[in-house]
């Protein structure tokens, strides 16, 4: 049985190194596709506008600028407001982690004492103006530290409208205070208002914002358009192989060479294993290649560098089993397909479509409902998760492996289809 098995893989092996346009599609225009794409949607990163962010609330502060913020957040057709997580309601901590965790691609949380610190620091500012003719500086003993844990896989743009959403409800709240406490003391100090105190407000920025990539590594993780694209056509590459697979399985039907195949003492599926290893390696050498586009040729042309995570055995394990499933899928699409015409238009664009459900081309969270709902079902969708988790959030084998069996359950299959037809097609 090994003999068979090694005398199959070493006949593909030898197929595909005939085929050196073939090899070409497999690793050389994947590279490209990766440079291309990355250089295009490096500043897309920085300006698309899209709507209905997912924001976790925490208002500890309960006062006029906790509740400010927060009747904002709601109305606001920007962000998919909650301030609750499981049905409990959201902490600093539980905000942090979920986040973290995927569940919200922002989270905002506001002190307590917060309102307190504005009014403090107004009557500071407001003190000093009054003390003196010309203030050149203002020092601010205390400020109000508005935390904004941010997802990784969030684009910058993203997180530009939310804080400038914040800020334009914190300025409602700051003039308010600040207007009302100077009125106070100019009708104090002042009654007559011939003398005209100097605004020294614009000067000082009493609010400040600390924004914090939610991420379970110890190092800082900044999101960029290498870290999103490397990943993504990483997995379209190797789901792509459905074309070479596909045309190879055709060429032994029409070549006669799977009567023959079929007349030997053995299984389909110990015959189909040759094919399934030699592109498994394929799949492995295709990774490999385009992470080091990401982590050596991009930064060259001034781009980022590929961050890849700390747990290297996850990283194996989800490429290990994105293998299996493109293998699977494109032994599948090819016993079914009746002619080479049918596998390469059939299988090209049943990935087109896969990877525009599973979040390769679009972000899966800018996506109607229902397209979210149905990208659930991509098994690319699978597989960018779990790169995601450990390229951007940094996270380990436990939040991979469920991805992972996912996968290995799709090659079972596809492989069980690819079977079943195949037994119904001999006819011997």
């Amino acid at each position: 049985m090994i003999k068979k098995l090694l005398a199959s893989v070493r006949k593909e092996t030898l197929l595909l190194l005939r085929d050196r346009v073939g090899l070409a599609i497999l690793f050389i225009m994947p590279m490209v596709l990766i440079f291309v794409m990355t250089l295009i949607q490096d500043s897309a990163f920085k300006t698309l506008n899209e709507k209905g962010i997912p924001v976790v609330f925490v208002n500890e502060d309960k006062d006029s600028l906790g509740i400010t913020i927060e009747q904002g957040l709601r109305g606001s057709t920007l962000c998919a407001f909650s301030d609750s997580i499981d049905g409990q309601p959201a902490t600093y901590e539980t905000a942090k982690n979920a986040v973290a965790d995927g569940k919200f691609l922002v989270g905002v949380v506001i002190p307590k004492g917060a309102t307190d610190a504005i009014r403090k620091n107004v009557m500071q500012l407001v003190e000093e103006t009054m003390s003196t003719d010309s203030v050149q500086t203002i020092a601010i003993s205390d400020s109000v530290d508005i935390t904004i844990f941010i997802d990784p896989i969030t684009k910058k743009s993203f997180l530009t409208s939310i804080t400038s959403s914040l800020r334009e409800f914190i300025s409602i709240v700051k003039t308010k205070i600040m207007f009302q406490t100077f009125s106070d003391q100019i009708a104090e100090i002042i009654p007559d208002q011939e003398k005209k105190p100097v605004n020294a407000f614009n000067k000082t920025q009493i609010i400040k914002y600390n924004e914090v990539f939610a991420s379970k590594q110890i190092e800082e993780i900044v999101p960029n358009a290498v870290q999103h694209n490397v990943p993504a056509w990483t997995i379209f590459a190797m789901f792509f192989i459905v074309i070479p697979m596909a045309g190879s399985i055709m060429k032994e039907k029409n070549e006669g060479s799977v009567f023959r195949l079929h007349t030997m003492p053995s299984s389909y599926l110990l015959l189909i294993n040759g094919k399934i290893i030699t592109y498994i390696f394929v799949c492995m050498i295709q990774f490999v290649l385009m992470m080091s586009v990401g982590l050596y040729f991009l930064p060259m042309l001034g781009l980022p560098k590929l961050f890849m995570g700390n747990s290297y055995l996850a990283l194996f394990i989800i490429t290990l089993a994105t293998a299996f499933a493109a293998t699977g899928y494109g032994v599948m699409v090819g016993t079914i397909a009746s002619t080479e015409q049918q596998g390469a238009i059939g299988g090209a664009l049943s990935i087109l479509l896969l990877s525009a459900i599973g979040g390769v081309w679009v972000p899966t969270y800018v996506m109607p409902g229902v397209m979210r709902d149905l990208s659930a079902l991509s098994p690319l969708n699978w597989s960018l998760n779990s790169f995601y988790e450990l390229f951007l959030r940094g996270a380990g084998v436990e939040a991979v492996w469920y991805d992972a069996l996912k996968l290995m359950l799709f090659f079972l299959l596809t492989m069980t289809v690819a079977s079943i037809i195949n037994r119904s097609n001999r006819k011997i």
